[in-house]
């Protein structure tokens, strides 16, 4: 990881923003992600003791899922449609894997996650890592493919290689990671490891193209 280029993305961030994400722009920007309302929905509706109702649990990361700001509009009536369309046993298999993964074995439950998402052909990181990433945010992060990808990139992290379909290693490795870096800036920028990702792309610039905000050299 290139230190000089996470520290010159932190005082041209701090530049343009004093306060980090408490800047008034940033406070206005972060609105429209309503982080702190989905966040109190995910740890609502995934408490441990909630887990005997698969069909209820199912129901509700459909919830979190299509309110999310961070899942792509094309995913979220897919995994909507394809989660109401599991049977009774599939709809355990999934909360199951949700399960596992927030309150037992991490690994069995994201590779649970990522096998009954592949029967509906939507075995993608956003899909995979949103419910996770609302219930503990200080903690899980969310991948979104060109924001990974660029991350990785920009940022020069030579350990990590990309790959389109999920695997609890890349996840544990990039969240590793994430959690290294936010340590190395000040707190102001990582209130959770959204805003810290929402930092991140935007010291990168805009993917697809679009001028950025801020650019690093």
């Amino acid at each position: 990881m290139n230190i000089n280029k996470l520290k010159a993305a932190e005082r041209a961030f701090l530049e343009n923003y004093p306060g980090g994400f408490a800047h008034p722009v940033m406070l206005d920007l972060a609105k429209k992600h309503k982080s702190g309302k989905m966040t109190a929905l995910a740890r609502e509706s995934f408490a441990k003791e909630n887990f005997s109702d698969s069909v209820e649990i199912v129901e509700n990361m459909v919830k979190v899922v299509s309110g999310s700001s961070m899942v792509s509009l094309f995913e979220k009536p897919k995994f909507r449609d394809f989660a109401r369309s599991l049977t009774h046993t599939g709809k355990e298999k999934l909360s199951n894997g949700l399960y596992e993964f927030l309150h037992g074995d991490e690994e069995s439950g994201f590779e649970s996650l990522v096998d009954i998402l592949q029967k509906g052909k939507l075995a993608k990181w956003p899909l995979v890592t949103a419910c996770p990433a609302y219930f503990r945010p200080t903690l899980e992060v969310f991948i979104k493919p060109t924001t990974v990808k660029n991350v990785i990139r920009f940022f020069e992290i030579e350990e990590l290689e990309y790959k389109p379909t999920p695997t609890y290693l890349f996840y544990k490795k990039y969240r590793a990671i994430i959690n290294k870096m936010k340590k190395e800036v000040d707190k102001s920028l990582s209130p959770d490891n959204a805003h810290f990702s929402g930092f991140l792309m935007m010291v990168m610039g805009w993917p697809g193209g679009n001028k950025p905000i801020i650019m690093v050299q």
